[in-house]
């Protein structure tokens, strides 16, 4: 895909979740989460996580659930050096 439909993908704005809180990610126990969470935790927005899971050329590769995407905690505790 040329690099300006791929930088518009990455420019498009959206919206997280208003109001939504979210631990540290050192407390996090469940194996995944939901792209609002991730984008939190990566400090992105979740339009930007969703282009990586397009393109397949992001700090971290999402699973597909059921047709949603959902982001292994283990790969986000890597990517930010965090420990598990």
């Amino acid at each position: 895909m040329p690099n300006a439909a791929k930088l518009a993908c990455l420019e498009k704005g959206a919206r997280t979740k208003v109001g939504a809180t979210y631990p540290p990610l050192e407390a996090v126990t469940r194996p995944t989460v939901d792209t609002a969470a991730a984008a939190y935790y990566l400090n992105r927005k979740p339009q930007t996580l969703r282009c990586w899971a397009v393109y397949q050329d992001g700090a971290v590769n999402p699973i597909r659930i059921s047709g949603r995407l959902a982001w292994k905690v283990a790969d986000l505790r890597r990517v930010l050096g965090v420990p598990a």
